[in-house]
């Protein structure tokens, strides 16, 4: 006879039945349910996908969390510090309303010379905001960086190490944050160049790409101008050697994930405000054809007083004087390409392909009327620079005013000498064709956001992606 299929077991009994081992799986269950539901809510400023990619299994390699970086511009006119996020990625993330903290206080270190606690102790109001928009529990992994321009370089004998001591002193007293040993240094314009390449090439999003895809940066302060571009590795090997004490053209930068060799060069008495003096060297005491007709007066700049005067400017004359302010034609560089003063030009390649040119560049072009000032960017060619050279140095100085309204009245009477120069830097000293586009840039747009473009930022980046 066939068995009669046996009777299912109600559910209920096999719960019973087995109550010893699911009390024995469910123990552990709740005592990790009630732990968690005591823990901490997280952050509500912390997306969702940061708390998905946390809790996901990765390799201790990947897995991360946002960063924060702490920069110190410390400037001859003030101090400043800017507090940059990043995510997981390396992209910038919004510190309440913006995309950085930023304070800034008057005045700069410098103005502390004979007193350089008083120079560190400046800097604590700064430190104290930023300290409070990166959370305590991040401190120790967010380095902290205090960069000093052209104010400290100017000062005399030992004031200089005396201040950076004193700050170095004063971030290990009393900061949390990670302060390695060169956190503290004065600036060099080699530095401010490559930070200036790696700022703009990362709110341009080109970091991380192959160097053929990112721009060249040339940046022309007061005092000095310099330009940075990425090269080959085989381009960087033949760069020339320099002498003891001089900074090497090649810079090599570790930015995610990628190796990057970068040629930058720093041209000291070749800023704009430099250059000025440079240029009225060359002519002494004598009729000056870059300043306007109607002008009579001296020129100030490192202390000493240069005579400027002119009977009236001309665009060709004052182009040979400023190629011989440069040194166009006194290069003794023979066995390499050279820009102006025998200093070598990285080779060119891909990655002087596209420039963006900042700083007094876009200032000039803005108040000389090729420009709208209220344009982030503009693309220009050389020869704009040119053009309007030649109205301005046809130009009097009593009607300068009312064909430059833009342009600042001590400003007026160098504003043929200004464009002259810019047009001779890029051309003759740079090597750029006059018809070759160029992008001038004062602010970069970054997602939903406009960002200067300024060194702070790439040093930020350069030290999250060394750490």
């Amino acid at each position: 006879m066939l068995k009669r299929p046996s009777r299912p077991e109600p559910f209920s009994d096999q719960i019973y039945r087995f109550r010893g081992v699911l009390m024995l799986i469910s123990a552990p269950l709740l005592l990790v349910t009630f732990v968690l539901y005591l823990m901490p809510g997280s952050s509500s400023s912390q997306p969702m996908e940061d708390y998905a990619l946390a809790n996901r299994k990765m390799s201790p390699a990947l897995k991360s969390t946002n960063s924060f970086a702490v920069i110190f511009d410390a400037g001859s006119s003030g101090s400043r510090v800017h507090v940059f996020h990043f995510d997981q990625n390396l992209d910038l993330v919004h510190i309440g309303k913006d995309l950085e903290l930023f304070v800034q206080i008057k005045p700069g270190l410098s103005a502390y010379a004979q007193n350089p606690q008083q120079a560190a102790d400046s800097l604590i109001p700064l430190l104290d905001k930023a300290e409070s928009v990166v959370p305590r529990e991040l401190h120790p992994k967010t380095p902290v960086r205090v960069g000093a321009t052209a104010g400290l370089r100017a000062l005399e004998g030992d004031a200089s190490d005396r201040i950076l001591q004193a700050v170095r002193d004063m971030l290990k007293e009393r900061s949390t944050l990670k302060a390695e040993t060169d956190a503290v240094t004065v600036l060099d314009g080699t530095q401010e160049g490559a930070y200036q390449w790696v700022t703009i090439n990362y709110l341009l999003g080109n970091v991380g790409k192959e160097y053929s895809d990112t721009v060249g940066v040339v940046d022309l302060g007061g005092g000095s101008v310099q330009m940075a571009y990425a090269v080959s590795e085989k381009d960087a090997a033949n760069a020339p050697k320099v002498s003891e004490g001089e900074d090497p053209y090649i810079k090599e930068m570790f930015l995610k994930g990628r190796k990057y060799y970068l040629y930058v060069h720093s041209y000291l008495h070749y800023g704009l405000l430099a250059a000025r003096a440079e240029i009225l060297k060359v002519t002494g005491d004598s009729d000056n054809p870059c300043i306007l007709a109607g002008y009579d007066g001296s020129y100030k700049y490192g202390g000493v007083d240069y005579r400027a005067y002119s009977s009236g400017s001309s665009l060709n004359d004052c182009k040979s004087v400023a190629q011989k302010a440069l040194k166009i034609n006194e290069s003794t560089c023979t066995h390499m390409k050279c820009t102006f003063g025998d200093i070598w030009n990285g080779g060119g390649g891909d990655g002087q392909k596209h420039l963006f040119v900042a700083s007094f560049f876009f200032d000039r072009a803005a108040e000389a009327g090729f420009v709208d000032p209220k344009l982030p960017v503009a693309e220009v060619r050389p020869v704009d620079f040119e053009d309007k050279a030649k109205l301005a140095c046809k130009t009097k100085l009593e009607d300068a005013k009312s064909t430059f309204p833009r342009v600042d009245d001590s400003n007026l009477p160098y504003i043929c000498m200004d464009l002259v120069y810019q047009y001779t830097l890029l051309v003759d000293g740079f090597g750029l064709s006059p018809q070759q586009n160029i992008t001038l840039v004062k602010q970069v747009k970054y997602h939903d956001s406009l960002v200067e473009a300024a060194w702070p930022l790439g040093s930020a980046i350069e030290a999250i992606s060394s750490a």
